[in-house]
């Protein structure tokens, strides 16, 4: 039998990616992502309790932010109108003791609870920055 000669080259290389063993890779890990996922508890934050302290502080500062997010600060028995910008420097002007260390005179922040939390947070922030050394919230606390 004569001899079969072949033209060109023997075997050509297939220059395509097969997409099938990728495909069965991406279904498996979808079927496990989705059972997975509804058995993966969300992150909770765990706040703290508000109880009673043992003793109330004599004569704070408060400071109190109204619905409309409007400041006023309350010294014993008088109220002061101020704003968010000025209000550090006006429990500084009004009680210099506020700064006194550990023995300062405390000042308690009371806000309405409709109003956003950054406001609180800018107040607590600028007191911190003019050396107001006791700052506290004022909450409702449940019996």
């Amino acid at each position: 039998m004569p001899a079969i000669s072949s033209r060109g080259r023997g075997r050509r290389t297939i220059s395509e990616i097969n997409m099938v063993p990728f495909i069965d890779v991406m279904l498996v890990l979808l079927i496990i992502f989705m059972v997975t996922a509804p058995l993966i508890t969300p992150s909770l934050i765990a706040l703290p309790k508000v109880g009673k302290a043992a003793v109330q502080p004599k004569n704070p500062v408060q400071i109190m932010i109204g619905k409309d997010e409007t400041i006023q600060i309350k010294l014993k028995t008088s109220t002061f109108p101020s704003s968010a910008g000025t209000v550090a420097a006006d429990v500084v002007k009004l009680e210099p003791e506020v700064k006194a260390g550990a023995e300062a005179v405390p000042v308690v922040i009371s806000a309405d609870k409709s109003i956003k939390y950054e406001t609180v947070v800018n107040v607590m922030d600028k007191l911190q920055k003019a050396g107001v050394s006791r700052v506290g919230l004022s909450v409702q606390t449940s019996n």
